[in-house]
């Protein structure tokens, strides 16, 4: 049930990753970005693990007010869900920011729109998504449980890391979601770090985990951090 993410090798090509994570587990989400890309799906021909893919999100704002960048960034998620199709992976989106506090009625409204044509074209192409919770800065959207009505029906990916630096950890244990993001730190900064570096209990969380049967995923920073969360995560 417990991955791990490219991200903790993400300075190297796509290919490379997965043929040191594929030794490793049998599920990977891919942090398509960067030299993780993942323009096709071919490179995942000869792999037979379980795939995820984190789609694409620096530089796209779903809940962008100006409309141009907003329909570009869904632009960017569908090509993700094509490639996602192909290889029967379901998608980790962030759900967007607003800049300005005023802004944030126009920002929800488009976001709404994006989840009607995001919920189409997961549709069209038989692909499933979830959201994840975001880091403590005040512009992100569903940073605490309370947050979680702008996603309506669809699925949630809660990010643990995430969840402990706005202090609500225990509060999105207790909501339904489908799969995890893995990752340490001491509620001050979004580290990354290795399981046991921070404060997060995990023994809650593999509790939580298994109660739910969710999948998740280590999103740690260095591979060796990886290859130790897993280790220490088997072990509870």
């Amino acid at each position: 049930m417990i991955g791990i993410s490219t991200y903790c090798l993400i300075e190297e090509p796509l290919s490379d990753a997965l043929d040191r994570l594929s030794g490793l587990t049998d599920r990977i989400e891919v942090m398509d970005e960067g030299l993780h890309f993942a323009e096709s799906p071919e490179i995942f021909g000869s792999y037979s693990a379980d795939f995820t893919i984190h789609a694409p999100f620096h530089g796209l704002n779903i809940a962008c007010v100006f409309e141009p960048i907003r329909t570009a960034s869904i632009g960017v998620i569908t090509d993700c869900f094509a490639v996602a199709a192909e290889i029967g992976a379901p998608v980790v989106l962030h759900p967007g920011y607003f800049a300005w506090e005023n802004e944030r009625e126009l920002a929800d409204r488009q976001f709404r729109k994006s989840l009607a044509e995001l919920t189409a074209a997961a549709r069209e192409f038989s692909v499933e998504f979830s959201f994840e919770n975001m880091g403590s800065m005040n512009f992100f959207n569903l940073r605490t449980p309370d947050d979680l009505a702008i996603i309506g029906d669809s699925k949630f990916t809660l990010d643990v890391g995430h969840a402990n630096l706005n202090g609500c950890l225990p509060g999105f244990l207790k909501t339904l979601f489908s799969h995890m993001h893995l990752h340490d730190n001491t509620g001050k900064q979004d580290s990354h770090s290795t399981v046991g570096e921070g404060n997060i209990d995990f023994h809650q969380v593999i509790s939580a985990m298994k109660r739910k049967n969710a999948t998740a995923i280590i999103e740690v920073k260095s591979f060796d951090g990886a290859v130790k969360s897993l280790r220490a995560l088997e072990a509870l």
